[in-house]
């Protein structure tokens, strides 16, 4: 595939002329270290083509795109008793809003918002100390990308910790409401580890490849999930995979996509390709500035939308 070849090239380069690159998360201690002027871009297409361009290969801290596996994986324990815990609206307001988790009693908004991906690593929980759903999470990553190097950021998971007082509160509030079966600090360190997982673009593209081939991965063969759950999962990563910048991320670029503090974004091209971009420069949304520009910018060159004939 040549010409996806060049595009990301073209798109790599012109993000290395920008001066405008959005601003890191320091409210993170680690992730605010992080260098600004990095950027990497990958596509794995559904023929088994790995494509790179940039820093594609240096790993960084996915964050919250980690919330489509932990859903992938609580949607394969409990099913769609899972909506009974967590809606599947857009939020509308910050990822870590507790002012809408009052006026709905609880109960959050999405899976990809903070506190619903606390209700989700609770449902992980079940039966599991907090090390061995942590290690299941990291598992399910390493078996999608083919990868077992992929590890969790000690320090990073550290950094959250220690600093994560708006998700103890979520936590707590989620607690009193008795949406958490377990006690707040062990869903919250579970949590808070699988957002401090590092992977580079390509393992993420390789990690998010089933989605992108209606729940199988295309080296294999092997069944993730039923085509209706890729989709529904698609269907989430593209209402609210980019917080309460969702719907300007779909009607700029148009395909499921899921972002992350660290920088990253998950892309989806349903059967075509998985994409994975990085900039840890972050807009007013707290979504990679760069990263957004640039895939869709190659969504515009490819043609590739979900809206798309």
């Amino acid at each position: 595939m040549p010409e996806l070849e060049q595009a990301l090239a073209e798109v790599a380069a012109e993000m290395a002329e920008r001066t405008d690159r959005g601003d890191v998360a320091t409210y993170i201690p680690q992730l605010g270290k992080v260098d600004p002027q990095k950027f990497g871009i990958a596509a794995v297409t559904n023929d088994g083509r790995v494509l790179m361009a940039g820093d594609a290969d240096q790993a960084f801290s996915i964050q919250s795109i980690s919330k489509v596996f932990t859903l992938t994986l609580a949607l394969g324990n409990v099913g769609d008793a899972l909506w009974q815990r967590v809606g599947r609206e857009p939020s509308g307001n910050p990822f870590n809003s507790i002012v809408q988790l009052e006026h709905e009693n609880g109960i959050p908004r999405n899976p990809f918002i903070n506190a619903g991906a606390i209700v989700v690593s609770d449902i992980l929980l079940a039966g599991h100390q907090p090390r061995e759903a942590i290690g299941e999470i990291l598992r399910f990553i390493q078996f999608l990308a083919d990868d077992e190097t992929i590890v969790i950021d000690r320090e990073v998971a550290a950094s959250e910790r220690a600093t994560g007082y708006r998700n103890f509160a979520l936590a707590n509030y989620m607690k009193s409401f008795g949406n958490l079966n377990h006690a707040p600090e062990l869903a919250l360190g579970v949590y808070f580890h699988h957002c401090a997982i590092a992977m580079s673009c390509r393992q993420l593209a390789l990690a998010g490849r089933f989605l992108a081939n209606g729940g199988k991965n295309p080296a294999t063969g092997h069944s993730v999930v039923s085509a209706e759950r890729a989709r529904r999962i698609g269907a989430m990563m593209l209402t609210c995979g980019h917080y309460d910048g969702s719907g300007d991320f779909a009607f700029r670029v148009g395909i499921p996509g899921k972002s992350g503090v660290g920088g990253g974004i998950l892309g989806i091209v349903p059967g075509v390709a998985s994409l994975a971009v990085w900039s840890p420069g972050l807009n007013a949304n707290g979504n990679s500035k760069l990263g957004s520009i640039a895939l869709e910018k190659l969504a515009r060159m490819m043609n590739w939308s979900i809206f798309a004939p």
